[in-house]
């Protein structure tokens, strides 16, 4: 079954915004925000209203920067992950029921408490790249990359 999805990083020059997810799919992981599209909504506004729902932001410059697929040995979900970069943001990020915020270094991201395919792209992703491409994982819960093809571009 294909779920569309939305991935946004929030970032400057020197440091990113993370939150440390505290239920459901990716329990216990560092990651950006974003959230499945529910009924009619465009990608933009699943973006906008995941941003407020997990950390309490109202994005002032949504920029498309790629799509991610993800797929697992165990089921035949595929998730379409449409991949947006923020720089400048109103509100200030607070903890939610979801989510946990914290900024980082970008050398200091906690790659060992993310998804295990966040190193192959988020580092070309701060240096300005849009990213494309599928990784295939054996389980959602052990994270093995079975196959990768991530590309990164102008």
């Amino acid at each position: 079954m294909k779920i569309v999805m939305t991935l946004v990083m929030v970032y400057d020059d020197q440091k990113i915004l993370l939150g440390l997810k505290k239920r459901r799919f990716g329990v216990g992981r560092w990651n950006g925000f974003g959230g499945k599209v529910e009924g009619d909504e465009t990608i933009e506004e699943v973006v906008r209203r995941e941003l407020m729902e997990e950390v309490c932001i109202s994005p002032k410059d949504l920029t498309p920067r790629g799509q991610l697929i993800f797929t697992f040995e165990e089921n035949d979900d595929e998730l379409e992950v449409h991949l947006f970069s923020v720089h400048e943001f109103s509100g200030e990020p607070q903890e939610t029921e979801e989510m946990k915020p914290q900024w980082f270094l970008h050398s200091e991201i906690p790659y060992e408490q993310m998804w295990s395919d966040d190193p192959y792209w988020i580092p070309q992703f701060l240096a300005g790249k849009n990213i494309k491409g599928k990784v295939h994982f054996d389980s959602p819960e052990s994270q093995r990359i079975l196959t990768n093809s991530i590309e990164a571009y102008d």
